[in-house]
């Protein structure tokens, strides 16, 4: 009985063929992120690309580790490198869209200098700037990155993240761009906690540019923030008259991203079910998950 369960072919099909190398293995995880937005949970991936659950859990862990996968509530998600692969600003070009009438709308209401950016490690990523004139005296420039714990823009979308997030992205020693950076990280930690005090609200004054201020606020999605706005002015003017503004450019964005986001159809976090399986496949529309507004910092 045994020799014939042996040879019976049947069985031999139903087998799955690992790939011989580790990067075949990489290729297949990768190849199932079809779009920036993609939430695949570790049972999904599992199942889609016929790898073990532990084998897929240690590849996944080291592409988290290795920023070409970032893990969320939701799923594993592309990370920073993956993104950056065919144009850094292409993973946020919905972000850019939505944001840039409100930057411009931004920067005439207030005269001051407006700036759009995301987390990348430990730096902001500048995906836009406006402000004519007055920009040209700003030291940032679209493409370009500043250290995120001494901005405005860093700060209010670091509040969002976990505590021990934090600790991993600083557990080395922090650089400090004027006397009046953070430079422990106890002191970050006492700031993140007073930006989630005065509701997102971040404040650079002098931190990053020697006598320019800045008023950050997150764009806050269901995995966490998704950017910044940020005004920029003299150091020595009150960017906090102008927070009110700024929150109306924030929650406009926010409102819009939500909107695209129901109007894709699909969601983009998908779970065992979605995926093909070993008796053929599945659905290819993944199961929506609703947003609730809360998320994205509208209630």
């Amino acid at each position: 009985m045994t020799s014939a369960l042996r040879s019976d072919p049947r069985l031999a099909t139903e087998r799955p063929v690992l790939p011989p190398s580790m990067m075949e293995r990489v290729t297949l995880i990768m190849d199932l992120f079809e779009y920036p937005q993609t939430r695949l949970t570790l049972e999904t991936v599992s199942r889609h690309t016929r790898l073990p659950r532990s084998t897929a859990h240690r590849i996944l862990d080291q592409l988290v580790r290795l920023d070409w996968l970032h893990h969320t509530e939701c799923g594993y998600a592309l990370g920073p490198r993956a993104l950056g692969l065919g144009g850094r600003e292409n993973g946020h070009n919905a972000l850019r869209v939505a944001a840039a009438p409100r930057l411009l709308d931004l920067a005439v209401r207030t005269g001051m200098v407006v700036h759009l950016a995301v987390l990348d490690g430990p730096d902001v990523y500048y995906l836009d700037k406006i402000g004519g004139r007055a920009a040209v005296d700003c030291p940032s420039r679209v493409g370009g990155r500043a250290v995120a714990h001494c901005t405005g823009l860093g700060k209010a979308m670091l509040a969002w993240l976990a505590p021990e997030e934090i600790d991993a992205r600083y557990a080395q020693v922090m650089v400090r761009r004027t006397d009046h950076s953070i430079g422990r990280l106890d002191d970050l930690h006492r700031e993140l906690g007073t930006v989630r005090c005065r509701n997102g609200l971040a404040v650079d004054q002098g931190e990053c540019f020697t006598g320019i201020a800045c008023l950050g606020l997150a764009i806050r999605g269901p995995e966490g923030p998704v950017g910044a706005i940020s005004v920029v002015g003299d150091a020595r003017a009150a960017v906090e008259r102008v927070a009110p503004l700024v929150v109306g450019a924030v929650r406009a964005v926010s409102e819009e991203l939500l909107a695209a986001r129901r109007a894709r159809g699909p969601a983009v976090c998908r779970d065992a079910t979605t995926v093909a399986s070993a008796d053929g496949p599945a659905p290819r529309g993944p199961v929506r998950r609703p947003v609730a507004p809360r998320a994205l910092g509208l209630a």
